[in-house]
């Protein structure tokens, strides 16, 4: 078995997929999406916020490499990663809404603890 859920899409979609995931939940501090996506960004988003807490330059620009939008690392950084400054992981939750209509699949909120 290998680390990862492949979620049924090229390597390059996934990755895509992951980041703009990991991008508006720190936009918006909740997302809705599917089970297997949100435990994926669950596991990037959690490594976002440890580095954010480290708070020096080359962490900062570790996560501008993964997360491109200037303004949600900056938010990251500054609102985000202070919240967390006592907490040692388990930042996020996961929230079950039920199936979703249309293709029935596990929908979930994930969002900020």
């Amino acid at each position: 078995m290998n680390g990862y859920r492949k979620l049924g899409v090229k390597s390059a979609h996934r990755k895509s997929m992951l980041r703009n995931l990991v991008t508006d939940l720190f936009r918006y501090g909740r997302i809705q999406t599917t089970d297997c996506r949100a435990k994926e960004a669950r596991r990037e988003a959690e490594k976002m916020i440890t580095l954010a807490k480290k708070g020096d330059l080359h962490a900062r620009r570790q996560a501008l490499a993964y997360i491109k939008d200037e303004d949600v690392v900056s938010k990251l950084f500054d609102e985000i990663a202070p919240k967390y400054e006592e907490r040692h992981g388990g930042y996020t939750r996961i929230l079950k809404l039920g199936p979703r209509q249309g293709d029935v699949a596990e929908a979930v909120f994930l969002e900020l603890v």
